[in-house]
């Protein structure tokens, strides 16, 4: 079926959140360089909402320009109906946490967590009440005195989040904030963060390149790709749906596989021609009539949508070669080769073969994705 296409567009995309953030076709340039190109967004109050895209795309870009840390070329920025594009950094009601922490060195975590109470001039017990809440919250009231370097990188993560909190914005953002850590550490800090969104019950941004991060923290996440929001939904909806090949190739481990094929009839029937074989989809043609720009297509499958078995199995099926197997433990990654297609499917840890063994798959052909050709669009 079609796929709701959540793109951003031109349209005002502002109502009347207390506390979420609307973009409303915001572009920033650096000389030659589009950054960010014509981006709206809101994001919903009290949700977790994840930039998510590579190098380069334009998300830490977008939420340096939330912040104020840099300067608008175009569009507009609202914290709930107030417009704060020529508001300073330090006057938006949001605060930051950075991929490097930026604690003072010379500042026991104390001093770090209280500084930007200081400068907003809070009472010092009710300054000193803050930062007990916050240490108290994120378990790090008995590393107080201590200074940065006398830190893991898990702890200075946790200051770094306290400083945030002591200032109780209306909206977090967060670049990047589990990118230092080691694995282990990383799938700890992911619950923990989702946890502390949930019970401090506000508006939160994260940016990151890490697909998994994304998926697994994330009320909805926006994915960018040069400069533009190419889909905004559900972690569930856009790894079932996604809107064109770039969003189906970003997101899953491993990526979608793509096979070209082109779209033939024959006796009623309509099919997927790859060359190495074929794929009836006539149930699929009317949509497929619909909406494909010429007769090349392409198919993509995910690994966990591919059966691999040594005997033929019924109904449609093709022939492959076992390229490599990779285990993973708790499952096997099998490599295939289809001519001069290389494919992956998710396999059983117990899973066997040899490089050069022929072997069978089956497609799910309730799981598949068509894309067209020409425009890298979702058909199905």
């Amino acid at each position: 079926m079609k796929k709701n296409k959540s793109k951003s567009d031109n349209k005002s995309v502002r109502d009347s959140n207390l506390a979420g953030v609307t973009l409303e076709n915001i572009s920033k340039y650096f000389g030659d360089v589009v950054a960010v190109d014509d981006v709206s967004l809101k994001i919903k109050d009290k949700e977790f909402l994840t930039l998510l895209g590579p190098s380069g795309c334009g998300k830490t870009t977008t939420l340096r320009l939330i912040a104020g840390l840099e300067t608008l070329n175009a569009g507009k920025i609202y914290l709930g109906n107030e417009l704060i594009n020529d508001v300073p950094p330090k006057d938006r009601d949001v605060a930051m946490v950075f991929q490097t922490y930026a604690l003072y060195p010379h500042m026991s975590v104390y001093e770090n967590m209280v500084f930007p109470l200081k400068i907003r001039k809070v009472p010092k017990e009710e300054a000193m009440n803050k930062v007990k809440y916050a240490a108290d919250l994120l378990g790090i009231g008995e590393l107080l005195e201590r200074k940065p370097k006398q830190l893991s990188g898990g702890q200075s993560q946790r200051v770094a989040l306290g400083r945030a909190i002591v200032r109780s914005p209306q909206v977090f953002l967060m670049d990047e904030p589990l990118s230092n850590l080691d694995a282990k550490l990383r799938v700890y800090m992911r619950t923990e963060l989702i946890r502390l969104q949930k019970k401090l019950a506000t508006t939160l941004i994260y940016v990151t390149h890490d697909q998994v991060e994304a998926m697994t923290m994330s009320d909805r996440v926006a994915i960018m790709n040069v400069g533009k929001i190419l889909q905004v939904d559900s972690p569930h909806v856009i790894y079932r749906e996604p809107i064109d090949t770039f969003v189906a190739g970003f997101i899953g481990s491993p990526p979608t596989n793509f096979i070209d094929c082109s779209y033939m009839k024959k006796d009623g029937k309509a099919y997927l021609d790859a060359g190495a074989f074929q794929m009836e989809v006539t149930n699929l043609k009317e949509i497929i009539d619909k909406e494909a720009k010429s007769k090349e297509l392409i198919l993509g499958s995910r690994p966990e949508d591919i059966h691999v078995s040594r005997k033929k199995p019924i109904g449609e099926f093709i022939e492959v070669e076992i390229y490599a197997v990779e285990p993973l433990g708790a499952e096997n990654i099998i490599d295939l080769k289809i001519e001069e297609y290389l494919i992956k499917a998710k396999g059983p840890p117990d899973f066997e073969a040899s490089i050069g063994e022929k072997m069978y798959i089956k497609i799910n052909k309730e799981k598949i994705h068509i894309f067209d050709k020409t425009t890298k669009q979702a058909i199905v």
